[in-house]
């Protein structure tokens, strides 16, 4: 450990005791701070991030042990060691101490040695519960993470494949028969492909979200042309598009000007989602506009749908990580709630930003800029 980083507050009404201990901690490498009293101690700890307090007992108006007290009973400070040190060393008294709240009772005069000995003790012991409260926090996230995504894929999954299933053996049992035209085997192929389509952005989602929540994606930036990036990914969406009736137009600046440095499968993932969503919930035979549009130090990417729209309440849980708050798409499409999270993540690790806006009936824009490729 490294125990210059940890500062120490001394509480104690004589300056001569508060000089002495300042030098000395100091002498050892230890940041110090000091108060006079209980009013200068609380300023202090307002002002300051103090990892562990050195408390003088026999004070003025508050002592010690009512000072203690006070502070386990404050939130924001009860899991700042305290260490007593005091002329006083009756068992009564160090009882006293100990119920106060206190972690340690030094009893004056004492030992340069010891004291530091006994800091260092109790800096050791808060950074190691410093670490496990962080390592069970992570744990948390991973435990809620793993729950979010089992549950996904038991409901979400079964739902195209019971689908692509059933599709593929009436087709199968029709071709067998010969009882089926032409038109019906493209209209069966077609929702094979569709229900294929689900599935793959699924399951493709499902995996990079794993990753993500767990630590293990990580980005490996280059120099992509965005109009570029996106008007491929758009060819292929117009496909599905069609099978709606729906339009997709697509516009850019200049592609000299759309130059940024991103993970390029991360960008392209997060282009589709955010399409495959305005064609979920876009009416049939209606438009979807997706624009790259280069700005003073950033490239815009957006999509703007002319359908059902979000209700503003419903808003705030888009990118809340414990709902993954999804609806049905205008032809009651399903999905996981995956997609936006999976975008907004992809986001921060390309040091970009995820922008929306939505109005029930009336359609939503959904889109994220990127810093510009600098020469």
């Amino acid at each position: 450990m490294d125990f210059s980083l940890y500062k120490i507050l001394t509480v104690d009404d004589i300056p001569a005791n508060v000089w002495l201990l300042k030098s000395m901690l100091e002498q050892s490498g230890l940041q110090v701070c000091s108060a006079g009293n209980s009013e200068e101690a609380f300023t202090r700890l307002k002002t300051e991030t103090i990892d562990l307090i050195l408390l003088d007992v026999l004070m003025p108006d508050v002592n010690g042990f009512e000072l203690a007290e006070q502070l386990k009973n404050d939130p924001d400070y009860r899991e700042i060691p305290i260490i007593f040190l005091t002329a006083l060393n009756e068992p009564g008294d160090i009882v006293k101490g100990f119920q106060q709240g206190g972690n340690d009772f030094i009893s004056k005069p004492f030992n340069k040695e010891e004291l530091i000995a006994r800091i260092r003790h109790q800096l050791t012991l808060l950074e190691a519960k410093r670490t496990i409260q962080r390592q069970t926090s992570e744990l948390q996230r991973t435990i809620a993470g793993r729950d979010a995504l089992y549950s996904v894929i038991a409901h979400d999954l079964r739902l195209p494949m019971s689908s692509l299933k059933m599709t593929l053996n009436v087709l199968l049992l029709k071709m067998e028969e010969y009882q089926i035209g032409e038109q019906d085997i493209m209209e069966m192929l077609q929702t094979a492909n569709e229900t294929t389509e689900q599935l793959f952005t699924l399951l493709d989602n499902l995996l990079k979200w794993t990753r993500s929540q767990v630590g293990k994606l990580e980005g490996v930036p280059q120099s992509i042309n965005l109009a570029e990036l996106t008007e491929g990914v758009v060819e292929i969406f117009s496909m599905v598009a069609a099978t709606k009736k729906i339009k997709i137009n697509f516009q850019s600046s200049p592609v000299e000007e759309t130059e940024v440095w991103v993970d390029i499968d991360m960008i392209k993932t997060a282009i589709r989602n955010l399409i495959s969503n305005a064609i979920k919930f876009s009416y049939s035979g209606s438009e979807i506009d997706v624009v790259v549009e280069s700005k003073e130090t950033e490239v815009i990417f957006s999509v703007t749908d002319h359908g059902c729209g979000i209700k503003e309440e419903n808003q705030h849980k888009l990118l809340d990580t414990a709902i993954h708050y999804t609806t049905f798409g205008t032809e009651h499409e399903s999905g996981s709630g995956l997609g936006l999270l999976l975008v907004n993540e992809f986001m921060k690790l390309n040091n970009g930003r995820l922008f929306f806006e939505s109005k029930e009936g009336e359609g939503s824009i959904f889109g994220f800029a990127l810093a510009k490729k600098t020469a």
